[in-house]
């Protein structure tokens, strides 16, 4: 098992786009429906496994393109130790004053690392400034617990 790492920043309006956050549902709309739902399955069906937003359930990361994957590591305390570089490099732009004290910085990253140590995925999300959305996560690849059938994303 290995673990990938990836982030995601931008417009918090963007991240609220949640059709092409989660997948489509497997069947298509009915043939005799509005013709705009079935463009909409489409648009989400063709879209969503190529977007970057973060998916709803963390373990769809798997499905999107390898070059959305920040690092990739074997143990989980390296993928927890760069979730912990990444939470110190966006603190200072973090809304929330709680969430910036180091010490739950240092809890969030010990957290991880157990988690990951036991087959879990890990999910982050901080407002940031100027209404501004960090997602972070840190997958479990080759088997994922959810997704246990889904190749890795780097091949």
């Amino acid at each position: 098992m290995h673990h990938h790492g990836y982030l995601w920043t931008g417009a918090k309006q963007r991240f609220d786009e949640e059709a092409l956050r989660r997948p489509p549902h497997p069947d298509p709309p009915p043939a005799v429906g509005r013709p705009e739902l079935a463009q909409r399955y489409k648009d989400v069906r063709a879209e969503f496994p190529v977007v970057d937003l973060p998916p709803l359930e963390t373990a769809y990361w798997l499905i999107k393109p390898g070059r959305l994957v920040r690092g990739t590591w074997s143990e989980p305390g390296e993928a927890a130790r760069w979730l912990g570089a990444r939470l110190v490099e966006y603190a200072p732009r973090f809304m929330s004053g709680a969430d910036r004290a180091s010490t739950r910085l240092a809890a969030l990253v010990d957290s991880a690392a157990e988690g990951l140590g036991g087959g879990a995925d890990v999910s982050l999300g901080f407002y940031l400034e100027r209404p501004a959305y960090l997602s972070l996560a840190l997958v479990c690849c080759s088997p994922n617990r959810a997704q246990p059938d889904r190749a890795c994303p780097l091949g």
